[in-house]
């Protein structure tokens, strides 16, 4: 079976063409449970989001803030492992149609096997990889077994980045390119910033037909209407696993992962 790099290529585009960004949520697989987490990616693809990005837990999660570790510490506790996170894109990506990406590390794909890892992820309707800490220039033999399967390839940028590796790195990637919004882990930000404008300017300057998708930081909807303001997609992370772990009880999570999916689906469409 042939990943779903298609249909998120073919999401971006639609978003673009309504005059607007696109909401790109994130929640770790496995959290609070395993059948809970994907009841949670539900909830916020019903709010409004158009991709998701499934993360991998990964006991060293050095671009994640606290709120995130959180979250993992909780996923790892209970056992999850990388079939359970291939389920939890299979299950989502089947109820919903909608394009589903995994966020990991580089060490669990390693130990797993890349091409053992990128056949499964296909195989689950899975649309790609973001992989924060994989050097463009050590990536070849992913990106071999990526584009054998159908799968985005998507890097990291950062304000640090310097044009020449900006225009190394979007000619390697594939899907959309991530533009981490400052330097530092995920969490909430009381302002996203100029760093992020810039940087979107200056990876699309690289020549890149991929969409930039701005993350880290936003956590609101006048803060999502900002990015959206000059980014081709908007990522939020860290607030939805907060409204998780600051719920009363599962179900109470669910409608503020929802409610949340909601005010940031009218941010990115311009409504601050």
């Amino acid at each position: 079976m042939t990943g779903n790099i298609q249909l998120l290529t073919d999401t971006l585009a639609r978003a673009k063409a309504e005059g607007r960004s696109a909401l790109i949520a994130y929640l770790p697989a496995g959290f609070p449970t395993v059948d809970g987490g994907i009841q949670a990616i539900n909830a916020v693809f019903e709010g409004g989001a158009d991709v998701v990005e499934v993360g991998l837990p990964h006991s060293d999660p050095v671009l994640d803030g606290p709120v995130i570790q959180t979250a993992d510490d909780i996923a790892l506790r209970g056992g999850v492992k990388i079939a359970d996170v291939m389920r939890t894109v299979r299950e989502t990506y089947e109820a919903t149609g909608k394009p589903v990406l995994v966020m990991t590390y580089w060490n669990p794909i390693d130990r797993y096997g890349v091409e053992r890892f990128t056949a499964e992820l296909a195989e689950a309707g899975g649309a790609g990889c973001i992989l924060p800490d994989l050097p463009v220039q050590e990536s070849a033999l992913w990106r071999e077994h990526a584009d054998k399967h159908g799968l985005a390839t998507v890097f990291v940028v950062a304000p640090s980045s310097k044009d020449e590796r900006l225009a190394q790195i979007t000619a390697a990637g594939s899907g959309f390119v991530y533009a981490a919004s400052l330097m530092g882990v995920t969490g909430t930000r009381e302002s996203v910033g100029a760093q992020a404008q810039n940087l979107v300017g200056r990876t699309r300057a690289t020549g890149t037909g991929l969409p930039v998708c701005v993350g880290l930081g936003v956590s609101n909807q006048a803060q999502a209407a900002e990015v959206a303001g000059f980014a081709d997609g908007v990522i939020v992370g860290s607030a939805f696993v907060k409204r998780m772990l600051d719920a009363p009880d599962h179900a109470a999570g669910l409608e503020a992962v929802r409610e949340l999916a909601e005010e940031l689906a009218k941010g990115v469409r311009g409504q601050a």
